[in-house]
């Protein structure tokens, strides 16, 4: 074509062995995609979504998988549109929820997690439960993305008809708990699901916010982690309901058992998570299922215990209102700094306080007194 034209580099002389040609760019709009402000990425317009809400909710009532994951991704869309959506969704799903045992595993990188989930996933599948696994993967803090590569992991557990595995990324909130775990859980129980598996990203002691969204707090540690008086300073023990020695096998399982009573020592002094629950520490090894039966025939006593004294279904309350709580800081937050007053004067506050001009709390007050005043 007449366009088109050779590269810089074309040799004249070997035409005939020489096929590339640079075509003239094609004007327009991108098909809806944009640059942003920050360089490198893009953003894709869409049009706001048209949902049949009763017929997804409905099909998720009826354990439909496909239609699981669509009210999922809805909950977790953070698109303005969609809010409105979501909530009516849960206002439809929300007296078929409530129904699971909710628990939450933590632990450090590398305690085996994600075969301890699949191991015990498997079990609890076999029993007749229908179980959901909700794994959740660190952000990264420099692109937004992240892995998604717990379903993998779990491979024998995602190919169970009896399972339903939901990598999350975690957002950047504290702990590595996405902030719509909470909604998600009610979808799954809505679902049919009476088993709720909440995996953290595993943090260590920042690990805490997992405990006020789940009933029964699992703990998972390794041997040669450090001396009791170590083990008396993580903090994070005194919210576990119990603490699992993981990778108790081959060589290593007499180790294991020698941890598990050092780790049962130091809970006999520490406040028990549950009040009239004794906090225990158990062995397990997931690679080859050792101590699975023991650690859910445990949390079924917990569950029995606690629904008798009561302590089950308050601490469901206790939850709901801090959720309640948790949003309302999180509006707050998006109100203010979304605010066009707030958004044209915290450059200067901000330049101010960083070049050392301004104390950082009369910035705040200056910023928060700007805001109250728009508001009237």
């Amino acid at each position: 074509m007449k366009d088109e034209k050779k590269p810089e580099w074309y040799d004249p002389g070997k035409a005939d062995s020489f096929s590339s040609t640079v075509k003239p760019g094609v004007s327009g709009n991108g098909h809806g995609i944009e640059q942003t402000a920050k360089a490198g990425r893009f953003v894709k317009k869409t049009a706001a979504r048209k949902i049949d809400l009763d017929a997804l909710a409905a099909e998720i009532k009826e354990g439909n998988r496909t239609a699981l994951a669509k009210g999922i991704t809805l909950i977790e869309s953070n698109a303005d549109h969609d809010f409105q959506h979501t909530q009516a969704l849960l206002q439809l799903l929300l007296p078929r929820s409530g129904n699971s045992v909710r628990i939450g595993i933590t632990g450090v990188p590398g305690a085996g997690k994600s075969t301890f989930i699949e191991s015990f996933g498997s079990y609890l599948c076999e029993l007749g439960h229908k179980v959901a696994v909700l794994a959740v993967d660190p952000t990264s803090s420099l692109t937004g993305g992240s892995i998604l590569g717990d379903k993998t992991r779990m491979e024998k557990l995602a190919r169970n008809p009896r399972a339903f595995i939901r990598p999350s990324p975690s957002g950047g909130k504290l702990g590595g708990v996405h902030r719509k775990t909470r909604e998600t859980m009610l979808v799954c129980e809505a679902a049919g699901f009476d088993v709720i598996l909440v995996e953290t990203v595993g943090v260590g002691q920042s690990e805490v916010i997992v405990r006020d969204m789940v009933d029964f707090f699992m703990l998972l540690v390794l041997t040669g982690a450090g001396d009791e008086l170590q083990g008396m300073k993580k903090g994070i023990m005194e919210l576990a309901d119990s603490v699992i020695v993981n990778k108790a096998d081959g060589p290593n399982e007499q180790a294991a058992r020698k941890t598990k009573e050092e780790y049962n020592r130091i809970l006999h002094f520490l406040q028990p998570a549950t009040r009239g629950w004794q906090t225990t520490a158990l062995t397990s090894s997931a690679l080859h299922d050792k101590g699975i039966r023991e650690i859910w025939e445990m949390i079924s006593n917990f569950s029995s215990l606690t629904k008798e004294s009561g302590i089950f279904e308050e601490r469901r309350r206790v939850q709901t209102k801090e959720w309640l709580n948790d949003l309302i800081i999180d509006q707050l937050q998006i109100n203010f700094f979304h605010h066009p007053t707030i958004k044209s004067l915290l450059p200067k506050i901000e330049n101010e306080v960083i070049s050392g001009n301004r104390p950082v709390a009369s910035g705040v007050d200056e910023l928060f007194k700007a805001f109250f005043e728009a508001k009237k």
